[in-house]
């Protein structure tokens, strides 16, 4: 949600901003906007896409120190005034501001009342007045932002600059990212590595309460106290090229057909041959450590949350510990008991997901043990988590996870093959597991193959209002995420239930013009999974079936075969024809596939 872009050095900011702003597209956003620092401050915004901002930018339009951002709106509409950039009244002082002021109408009184004049809805204005209010007080633009956001109640990210102090950025961090980058005599930052990699690939990540001054030949970061703060760079494993469709219609299309790649990036030097274990030296657990937790409790947002459901499943069958999954934007509010014996896991593909984030911060304080599964390195929970896994997936540029979600799974499998060893599972079911994993490449370039049935069956289906999703245990998160995709990217409605509810109430829905897709694997519960479609059937319900073999006649209208693994690692082949699905579906309605309306890919707001 929402993107910050700064520089400063020897050449044209506008430039630098606007493809970085590009490259941030991604997560989400609804106007944009960028200044510049020469002899005053020049500003262009506009409500729409970066590329609409990029027309209203002349050639003219020079500084060597600027900033800009991507809105998503959260106080006031869509509008050319709302985008940022924010000036004060005598338009000495800019920011742009991911997050939200929870005192901002508190501060917007007072300041109304000292005769100031609003002209936007956004709370992010308040930060600009406030700063001009201050900047004379002080002998520096940082001990003005440092002054300021004592006053400032909520989570921010914000880059600002001075029209009296050209060749200067101060940026500041409370709960939402902010990223350094360390260039040759220049200096950027950004809300994320994507606006950064295509010039550097040294970052520096700020934590909250973290301020940095920003000039070409270097950088200096303190804390909200004023005190010096002293931070290593890290070099990112990305790339501009990481960033590219590569030749894909779409982003989204090309990361899942990245999945056999990046599901074996995911198990490199995790599976020890000889005893049939993962490794997994992340978590930061000896054995002993690792066989004094007595449960599981997994919390993460969305299609993090379903993969956490597949995750409690695995560790269930295969450590036999008691695990669950839970969404991290409830338990963070709801006063969670935290239990010195229960291991937490939370996840997060960009790291920075708020609610995950502040309910891994909550646990901290209350003493729990929590471990991450991330995907970005250096992010906010990877650093704030005591140990855990990163995927290694790649950058996931579209706002729908796929291929996240599915290094996601595989992590889960090695994390309960690495409990499960440590407790009661033999060395043949281990071997039995290890097998399975090594496969899942091989046998999702299987699946991907059948690109033109999965095109096929999507255009059958997209004209549909509305499906059901049905699967039973292990099928279950999978029903969940398979209409997730669906609806967050085709906006087809679609709702999923444990195919044995389907009795005590959604069967009332059923009709020819409501169809159900069923994940059946081929498991001890198929005989139940078939009576399931059988009763659709018997309702007039249309079933296309997601499964490891065809069923009788007249128990599917249409079937999709997946190749079979262990039945503990067959959820995470049945997933993918479900984001072929709705990929195609998506596309067929001419949707806007990888920024479906009104969200966005790293929700860093409550």
């Amino acid at each position: 949600m929402c993107g910050i872009v700064a520089y400063v050095g020897p050449k044209d900011a506008a430039p630098i901003l606007l493809e970085g702003m590009q490259r941030l597209e991604y997560r989400g956003y609804d106007s944009a906007g960028i200044v510049v620092s020469n002899k005053g401050l020049k500003v262009r915004k506009a409500k729409g896409r970066v590329a609409d901002l990029a027309k209203l930018v002349p050639a003219s339009f020079k500084g060597k120190t600027g900033i800009g951002h991507t809105r998503w709106a959260t106080h006031g509409v869509p509008s050319d005034v709302n985008a940022h950039p924010h000036l004060s009244s005598d338009e000495r002082i800019a920011v742009v501001h991911n997050g939200i002021i929870e005192n901002a109408t508190e501060l917007r009184n007072k300041l109304q009342a000292d005769g100031v004049v609003f002209v936007s809805e956004t709370d992010t204005e308040v930060l600009a007045h406030l700063l001009a209010a201050t900047v004379d007080e002080t002998s520096t633009l940082e001990e003005a932002v440092r002054l300021a956001l004592k006053r400032v109640v909520g989570t921010y990210g914000i880059a600002v600059i001075d029209s009296q102090r050209p060749g200067e950025v101060v940026v500041a961090r409370n709960g939402s990212p902010i990223v350094l980058g360390i260039g040759e005599k220049e200096m950027f930052a950004a809300s994320d590595v994507a606006a950064l990699v295509r010039y550097t690939r040294q970052v520096v990540h700020l934590e909250d309460g973290e301020l940095a001054v920003l000039k070409a030949d270097g950088f200096h970061t303190f804390a909200s106290e004023g005190l010096e703060t002293a931070k290593e760079p890290l070099t990112v494993d990305w790339d501009a090229g990481h960033y590219d469709t590569g030749g894909y219609e779409h982003y989204l299309l090309k990361e899942i057909s990245e999945q056999p790649e990046t599901v074996a990036r995911t198990l490199s030097g995790r599976i020890d041959e000889r005893f049939h274990v993962s490794h997994l030296g992340g978590l930061n657990m000896d054995p002993r450590e690792t066989r004094s937790f007595r449960r599981v409790k997994i919390i993460g947002c969305g299609s993090a949350y379903y993969s956490g459901q597949i995750g409690a499943q695995l560790i269930e069958e295969l450590a036999r510990i008691p695990a669950d999954a839970e969404p991290a934007s409830e338990f963070r509010y709801r006063n969670p008991v935290v239990d010195p014996d229960t291991l937490y896991v939370a996840i997060s593909q960009s790291g920075e997901t708020y609610d995950t984030l502040a309910a891994v911060q909550e646990l901290k304080r209350k003493g729990g043990r929590v471990i991450g599964i991330v995907n970005a390195v250096g992010s906010a929970i990877a650093r704030e988590v005591d140990g855990g896994v990163y995927l290694h997936a790649g950058p996931e540029v579209s706002v729908a996870s796929t291929k996240a979600f599915t290094s996601t799974a595989v992590a889960f499998a090695l994390i309960a093959l690495h409990f499960g060893r440590v407790h009661d599972l033999s060395p043949a079911d281990g071997r039995r597991i290890c097998a399975g994993l090594r496969k899942l490449p091989e046998q999702i370039e299987e699946i991907l193959k059948q690109g033109d049935r999965f095109k096929e069956l999507a255009e059958k289906y997209a004209h549909h209002p509305s499906m059901m999703f049905v699967g039973r245990v292990r099928g279950y998160p999978v029903a969940r995420e398979g209409a997730q995709k669906l609806k967050e990217i085709s906006y087809i409605h679609a709702e999923a239930y444990p195919a044995s509810e389907l009795k005590h109430g959604p069967l009332a829905l059923i009709n020819p013009e409501l169809p159900t897709v069923a994940i059946v694997p081929d498991d001890e519960l198929l005989d139940k999974n078939l009576t399931t479609l059988g009763e659709i059937r018997a309702r007039g319900g249309k079933v296309l079936m997601v499964g490891h073999r065809e069923p009788e006649a007249d128990l599917a209208d249409d079937v999709i075969v997946v190749p079979k693994n262990e039945i503990e690692l067959d959820p995470i082949l049945l997933t993918i024809p479900l984001q072929l699905l709705a990929y195609h579906a998506a596309v067929a309605l001419e949707r806007d596939v990888d920024k479906p309306r009104n969200l966005a890919k790293s929700v860093t707001v409550e």
